[in-house]
């Protein structure tokens, strides 16, 4: 429980001391690192997140289904190794 309060205090402290420089930061009118936002940019910006999402997605999905793929051959060529237990010998 001390050790929580003692990272609540410091995380609580390290915000309040950055707040100033992150409001300070404003002098470039709102412009980004990018440059100027114009109605192009954000439009781009959106259809990059519409194809990277699904891409996302299907690349992680693939990407499960092989694990869970290498997880079965495993499980089952343990439980082969098993049934053959009696004629490999041994102890």
């Amino acid at each position: 429980m001390r050790r929580t309060v003692h990272t609540a205090l410091l995380t609580v402290s390290l915000l309040a001391l950055s707040a100033p420089a992150a409001l300070a930061a404003g002098h470039d009118g709102g412009e980004g690192l990018y440059g100027e936002t114009d109605d192009k940019v954000i439009t781009n910006a959106g259809f990059f997140l519409i194809a990277f999402f699904p891409l996302f997605i299907l690349a992680m999905s693939l990407l499960q289904g092989g694990l869970e793929k290498r997880k079965d051959r495993r499980k089952a060529a343990e439980k082969a190794r098993r049934a053959r237990a009696d004629q490999r010998g041994g102890w």
